[in-house]
């Protein structure tokens, strides 16, 4: 059989994390992205942190709501190197751990929006939009909902082969 079509799976049959989860969980840690970006300015550290956030507050509730999307992607690690099996039951509740930290994000976004007296900025409305996006593909994808099932604890792709029975030879 050529399985060489299906390209949402690995080398083992697993099932490959899809790309717009890895681009979720950019855009719910984009506040740590801010930051380590915002690190390589010599001049001004502050700067482009500004840019994006301009109030304080905005930007410590977007690094308290990335640390979760931190987590996702560490159990998102763990599942590709399937060396940890105590991470599968956290693994497996990742998508409800993506549904709270989209409905923060959310509530987030709202309080963005109210520090701003609800005027119209492009940034808002691209969050806002992205948001939607994540939204509707988390409660759709049914190759999310099986990634998040693939990982078990008796896998037999990673149990070692024993050797064959040599007592019948004895007799």
């Amino acid at each position: 059989m050529n399985f060489s079509n299906i390209t949402w799976l690995d080398d083992h049959g697993h099932i490959k994390p899809p790309l717009f989860l890895y681009l979720m969980l950019v855009f719910l840690a984009r506040g740590w992205c801010i930051f380590i970006a915002s690190l390589t300015q010599f001049n001004d550290r502050a700067g482009l942190v500004r840019l994006f956030y301009p109030e304080k507050g905005d930007f410590i509730l977007a690094l308290v709501a990335g640390v979760g999307a931190l987590l996702i992607y560490g159990l998102i690690i763990a599942e590709r190197k399937r060396s940890w099996p105590i991470f599968i039951p956290l693994f497996k509740r990742s998508r409800w751990f993506l549904w709270i930290l989209l409905i923060i994000d959310g509530l987030f976004l709202f309080q963005r929006m109210m520090h701003d007296d609800f005027l119209f900025k492009v940034g808002y409305s691209i969050d806002a939009l992205f948001l939607f996006w994540s939204i509707i593909y988390v409660f759709k994808s049914k190759r999310l909902y099986y990634y998040f099932a693939d990982w078990t604890g008796n896998d037999p792709a990673e149990q070692v082969e024993m050797p064959p029975n040599n007592d019948d030879c004895l007799k």
